[in-house]
């Protein structure tokens, strides 16, 4: 259907006159009759009585103006979810278990006004960084391995999440009842994190990690999700695995899993958010200045960062 035919046919109801409704959509009379002939032969009926004291809709025409209204209500919803500075905020986060989504939730609670748009692309930095470039999203949310010269021309990027570790481990394992763990400690056990693949910035993180410590991550075997990762963890006197402090997991009451701090030093994952340094966006300003004031305070802290932690923009 013709939209703007659509637009003409309710400016000419809300007028009741085709020259007033040329008026306020800045074209000829003549072009409002061809409208509204084109939409009524479309159609199969007659919209309007014409008469010498102007245009009064007909039972068909009454029905139909609010579908008509409706139309354009839904023309202006779709233009507006694309079209930036108008459409929501479109963010990308790796997944919406973790830090990120967490911090994204906040923010939509404390700014409910601010439309969002949260979505998971599956992409590493470099794959995340081109979708930003691209505008296909807005933002996204990873650790920045390079120095800041180094991101393509236009990119910025912010650190604005340092998230610590817990050990995740089921009732049976030997370290099932401690109040914390140390790096060093945890070089005594299997550290089972499967399907992390390689070349990534998390693979990178945690390859330093267990340099640093000696740690064995294991990484070997298919990933099934999440689901049963922890069903094997629970049911596992060994099987043990790394995870961000504010990731959300859920599980059975029966797995009876533990989440146990890693300290002395603790190790930090340092995520950075990245924006294009032209995007219009006016909620973007608002997201970053909301993560700056929840970046964690950890200047007091005995904790550990990767080298490359120090390229990430402050």
């Amino acid at each position: 259907m013709d939209l703007d035919a659509v637009r003409t046919f309710v400016a000419a109801a809300d007028a009741g006159q085709f020259q007033d409704a040329a008026a306020a959509l800045s074209i000829t009379q003549q072009a409002v009759s061809k409208r509204i002939a084109a939409l009524e032969k479309d159609l199969g009926v007659r919209l309007f009585h014409r008469t010498a004291r102007g245009a009064q809709l007909t039972i068909d025409g009454q029905a139909f103006l609010p579908h008509a209204w409706e139309l354009l209500r839904v023309e202006a919803r779709a233009d507006a979810s694309v079209r930036p500075g108008q459409r929501a905020l479109r963010v990308d986060v790796h997944s919406r278990r973790t830090a990120p989504g967490v911090l994204l939730q906040e923010f939509h609670r404390t700014h409910p006004r601010i439309e969002l748009d949260v979505v998971t692309l599956d992409a590493d930095v470099h794959g995340a960084s081109a979708a930003v470039e691209a505008g296909t999203v807005d933002a996204t949310f990873h650790a920045v391995t390079v120095p800041a010269r180094r991101l393509p021309t236009g990119i910025r990027a912010a650190r604005v999440i340092d998230e610590h570790h817990e050990i995740l481990v089921g009732p049976r394992h030997a370290l099932a009842n401690v109040q914390s763990v140390t790096p060093t400690q945890l070089a005594e056990h299997r550290i089972w994190m499967p399907g992390m693949a390689d070349g990534t910035e998390w693979a990178a993180y945690y390859d330093e990690l267990a340099a640093a410590f000696g740690l064995t991550i294991d990484r070997v075997g298919p990933t099934f999700g999440y689901e049963v990762l922890l069903a094997e963890i629970a049911d596992s006197a060994e099987l043990a695995t790394l995870a961000g402090e504010r990731t959300r997991y859920l599980w059975p009451d029966s797995y009876d899993l533990r989440r146990i701090p890693v300290l002395d030093p603790a190790p930090v994952y340092p995520m950075s958010i990245i924006w294009r340094g032209d995007n219009p966006h006016p909620a973007l300003v608002e997201l970053r200045d909301f993560l700056g004031s929840r970046r964690a305070d950890t200047s007091d802290e005995k904790v550990w960062l990767p080298t490359w932690a120090q390229h990430a923009t402050a």
